[in-house]
């Protein structure tokens, strides 16, 4: 972790992050339009299995970082969420009805 000098260099750095995360949102959401195309049901497209397990992933590597695993778990749910309403979105105007 860098060790800033001031507050607009922690500001700065912040900045760079908060761009990072968004370009990172963004491949995620990519790979969901992907992942429309190879699924048979909007069953399927929900996969809670998946969600739970992706939210236990998030909460125990939060916990390992040392930051709050409940901010985490909520900022990955609501994201998920978003994500699994444009994969049905995306399921239901494919060709696989």
């Amino acid at each position: 972790m860098k060790k800033c000098d001031s507050l607009d260099e922690v500001r700065s750095e912040i900045d760079v992050i908060d761009i990072k995360i968004v370009e990172l949102i963004s491949e995620r959401s990519h790979l969901i339009h992907q992942a429309a195309g190879f699924k048979n049901s909007v069953e399927e497209v929900k996969a809670e299995d998946r969600i739970d397990f992706i939210l236990q992933r998030v909460r125990h590597k939060a916990i390992e970082l040392g930051i709050n695993p409940n901010m985490l778990s909520e900022l990955f749910t609501i994201m998920i969420d978003e994500m699994v309403e444009m994969e049905i979105s995306e399921f239901r105007n494919s060709s696989v009805f």
